[in-house]
């Protein structure tokens, strides 16, 4: 099986790389009749390009964010409807169900993949958890030097998943031909108090020094929102079509990504 990967050099799709050896990479600057040409002989495209999400939102900044998803994704959907791949899988994120600037890239996000004439898949992204990039590589120094804390008072929930299970569920969808929309994350989401309970006891340091949310304010003015919302969401559809999680909780995931 042949796969096209957009954002192949990201953090997903470094990890799908080593699972999907046959693969072809799509670059942003490839012009629709580009595409049209890697696509010969593919059977499944998976977009993952998209500009990092953690950053201060500049107006400057929020037109890269949103082009590199949606104006991305219309090319690239432009360039499949003239193919004959046979799957499509397109990223979006739990963020969805907010209600800010990243709610609203998350749904035009949705509606370009959706004019794919192909078996479309859409996966919602939780927090994703894995050694060497996502979430917690940000948080894993101060929280090393003992510095680690909760976020303001620790109640927002966070919906999270293994990146093992994240290719996981890729795989599956792919094998078992599951379209549609689904949400990526693990069955039992946490609050922020209990991801920071966890993380510190895998790494053995205390977790006494709160973040105020003022600080993470300051510092990522509108994006905060990003670390600082609550959205709690179950993945009652993949796990409806039998996919079953390596990592269910909280602490068996950061201890066999952090534990060697």
């Amino acid at each position: 099986m042949k796969v096209a990967i957009t954002g192949s050099n990201g953090f997903v799709g470094t990890k799908l790389k080593n699972d999907f050896p046959d693969f072809i990479a799509i670059d942003r600057k490839d012009s629709v009749d580009e595409i049209v040409k890697k696509l010969e002989g593919v059977d499944v495209v998976i977009n993952l390009a998209g500009a990092t999400i953690l950053k201060r939102w500049t107006p400057e900044y929020k037109k890269i964010l949103y082009s590199s998803r949606i104006d991305t994704t219309k090319k690239l959907v432009q360039a499949i409807n003239q193919s004959d791949i046979k799957h499509f899988i397109s990223t979006s994120a739990i963020g969805i169900y907010g209600d800010d600037f990243l709610t609203t890239v998350t749904q035009d996000w949705e509606a370009q993949a959706s004019k794919s004439n192909k078996p479309t898949t859409i996966m919602r992204f939780g927090i994703i958890l894995g050694e060497g990039g996502g979430a917690l590589s940000n948080m894993l120094t101060p929280f090393k030097l003992g510095l680690g804390g909760n976020i303001g008072d620790g109640k927002m929930i966070m919906s999270w998943i293994d990146i093992d299970d994240l290719v996981g569920i890729y795989r599956f969808v792919i094998d078992n031909k599951v379209y549609g929309t689904l949400d990526a994350t693990a069955p039992n989401p946490v609050t922020n108090k209990e991801f920071t309970k966890a993380l510190g006891r895998v790494l053995n340091r205390p977790t006494i020094l709160p973040l105020p949310e003022f600080v993470l304010k300051i510092i990522f003015g509108e994006a905060s929102s990003t670390l600082l919302s609550s959205i709690d969401v179950k993945p009652k559809t993949i796990l409806d079509v039998g996919y079953k999680f390596k990592y269910e909780d909280i602490y068996s995931s950061l201890e066999h990504i952090l534990i060697k």
